[in-house]
């Protein structure tokens, strides 16, 4: 997952950095470096992250696009962290 995936997947499923941090049990500044480019999670944290992002439909890609979404798979894409 690269910082741009992270960012659109976030973006398509109208999540804040704190929605993602709650979700993902991922520490909110490791999301904002992340983000910003200036540094790359350790395994289980980039695991978790898209594990949340995969249990929203989102499905990170190696396809051009890098994102595909599935709203029969979503649990509770909202906005809203559970």
């Amino acid at each position: 997952m690269t910082p741009e995936h992270c960012r659109a997947a976030r973006g398509w499923l109208g999540w804040s950095q704190n929605d993602l941090s709650t979700r993902s049990n991922v520490g909110l500044s490791t999301i904002r470096s992340f983000e910003n480019g200036l540094r790359t999670p350790i395994a289980n944290n980039l695991l978790a992250m898209r594990r949340a992002f995969e249990e929203a439909g989102i499905t990170l890609t190696d396809e051009p696009a890098g994102i595909t979404y599935s709203a029969a798979s979503e649990k509770n894409g909202t906005g809203i962290a559970p």
